[in-house]
């Protein structure tokens, strides 16, 4: 084993001195997969992004209340009634002013993003003053709370950084009324951040729907209450409703999506990583021709054929390596935090969040990197080990 090891550590230490004569084509295999590991680390920080975007939407301590069968909030709808029925539920926490019930009105809107122009669908919500009371760090971070009553609307965060015509003090003509944009609102990063609210009533107003919701969001007593919650409504024949944790709900939302995109960047980078792998190949075949002799003159001393397979994988290897920290190293400088929108195929409208580079997804691409490099060194690996020894001793 001693001389095995040995024999390993001359033949490496040999690849490693030559490294400076093969720069270029080195250099080609490390871009090549750098940029491989950097396309898959970046499609799949923006899945992660999005799935913590809803995943900080979710408390298991609030549900949401829809009606039944209904998947999504456009396709719910309560009355005035239904919605005192919800609130009397028990479960539901009560204050001074009553059950912590916040219904809210959902419908969609045109907003040109600030990058393109083009025209996104955003949420429009219409809420009342318990809206903040369901949803975790809700806070005014610029100008003020709308006024009840008036056409005044509040712009999240998120939906104020992405889309234009909704700067402060700026009017924007939605469902046939002038709006005017007072204020910009945070929700501790959650999905909320996404969406403009105005006042439940004047909302309803404007787009004729009379004192209709569609959905009920409630804060419960503890996350185990959710069950008493849905056997009260169940056993109710007023109305047909289903009930869910956030957490669940959101969950689903994201589903969809973070497949998708995990779906589509595994593909592009595996058909990168083709390509990556050809490179490596096409460098480590060059490596072993350039080092002919110095390989033939080894065996010809007794160094066996295994150190030489193995010590040409650990220079592929160890270009792959540099590669993915490349790859990983831009990536995460260039991407991690940065707020983007894309469309949430469960409602059809934009959510914005920020591209989230995890140290799994760094790993991953690290032993991505790592398998294109052992791709692209065995087969020039096993040239090397089959050269005959007279044929490499007569290389020029």
């Amino acid at each position: 084993m001693n001389r095995w090891l040995n024999q390993l550590f001359a033949v490496t230490a040999m690849n490693l001195r030559n490294l400076p004569a093969r720069l270029g084509t080195s250099l080609v295999a490390v871009v090549g997969i750098g940029g491989v590991v950097a396309v898959l680390v970046s499609l799949l920080s923006m899945g992660e992004g999005f799935r913590a975007a809803l995943d900080l939407s979710g408390r298991d301590d609030v549900a949401l209340v829809l009606r039944g069968g209904s998947s999504d909030e456009l396709s719910s709808a309560f009355d005035r009634e239904q919605v005192s029925v919800i609130a009397a539920a028990p479960g539901i926490v009560r204050d001074a002013r009553g059950p912590v019930a916040s219904p809210e009105f959902y419908t969609i809107v045109d907003l040109p993003m600030r990058s393109t122009g083009t025209e996104a669908n955003v949420p429009f919500r219409g809420v009342t003053s318990r809206a903040a009371e369901v949803r975790e760090d809700f806070r005014i971070v610029a100008g003020r709370m709308f006024h009840p009553g008036r056409n005044e609307v509040i712009v999240g965060r998120g939906a104020f950084a992405q889309f234009g015509n909704v700067d402060l003090g700026r009017t924007v003509v939605w469902g046939s009324q002038a709006w005017q944009v007072v204020g910009v609102f945070e929700a501790g990063g959650s999905i909320s951040e996404s969406e403009v609210w105005a006042d439940l009533t004047v909302l309803q107003g404007v787009y004729r729907r009379g004192n209709s919701v569609q959905i009920v969001r409630v804060k419960l007593e503890s996350p185990d209450s959710i069950a008493k919650v849905s056997g009260w409504l169940d056993a109710d024949p007023r109305l047909d409703a289903t009930v869910r944790s956030e957490r669940d709900f959101y969950a689903d939302q994201s589903r969809i999506l973070v497949t998708m995109i995990r779906y589509v960047g595994t593909t592009i980078a595996v058909l990168m990583g083709i390509g990556a792998v050809f490179a490596a190949l096409n460098t480590m075949y060059s490596a072993v021709s350039s080092r002919t002799r110095e390989i033939a003159t080894l065996r010809a001393l007794g160094f066996g054929a295994a150190p030489v397979v193995t010590s040409v994988l650990l220079e592929s290897v160890a270009l792959g390596l540099i590669g993915g920290v490349l790859g990983g190293a831009i990536v995460y400088l260039g991407l991690n935090g940065y707020q983007a929108s894309t469309l949430n195929w469960a409602s059809f409208s934009q959510v914005t969040f920020a591209f989230t580079v995890t140290p799994a997804l760094l790993v991953t691409g690290l032993v991505y990197s790592l398998i294109l490099g052992l791709a692209g060194g065995l087969l020039p690996a096993l040239r090397a080990a089959r050269l005959p020894v007279t044929t490499g001793l007569r290389e020029l």
